[in-house]
């Protein structure tokens, strides 16, 4: 992607939210990224259109998965080195909670960075971090190295 090779070769950090407003679906969810320093806490902005029981009324269940698995992939593109966002191998999502109409908030804990697969647990709350209303744990393929550097390998290997 070209906000994170763009970051990464001018040395810098990657401007989060702008990296939401480059995938389409979490631009259209309204999340947002609230950065200190390097605790990244990602925002669902609540808008009606996000309500998936008006019974109740209560977020639809989708929309907080999305949230789990976005945080995730922000998170890891914030540790990562590489120029392509993670993509998800498998996600499981539990629901704890109804999500109410408010603004919801996530954060995800990498639990293991290896060289090609990353292991992540994200929780979703609402006004309590101690009440989650939904946890996920996932598997994320990271960008392989740049081209350059297995050839590089392979030349050294050979």
């Amino acid at each position: 992607m070209d906000l994170l090779r763009k970051a990464r070769e001018e040395g810098g950090t990657v401007d989060l939210n702008a990296l939401i407003e480059a995938i389409p679906y979490a631009k259209f969810l309204g999340i947002t990224v609230d950065q200190k320093g390097t605790e990244i806490t990602t925002v669902l902005n609540f808008e009606e259109k996000l309500i998936g029981n008006p019974v109740l009324p209560a977020l639809h269940g989708g929309v907080i998965g999305a949230l789990l698995e976005m945080t995730a992939i922000i998170q890891l593109a914030y540790d990562a080195k590489g120029d392509a966002l993670p993509k998800p191998i498998d996600i499981t999502v539990d629901y704890l909670r109804s999500g109410r109409p408010i603004d919801t908030y996530a954060r995800a804990r990498v639990t293991k960075h290896g060289r090609r697969v990353a292991n992540v647990q994200v929780e979703a709350w609402q006004e309590d971090r101690m009440k989650p209303i939904a946890a996920a744990h996932g598997h994320f393929l990271l960008a392989p190295p740049p081209e350059s550097a297995t050839e590089s390998t392979q030349d050294a290997a050979g």
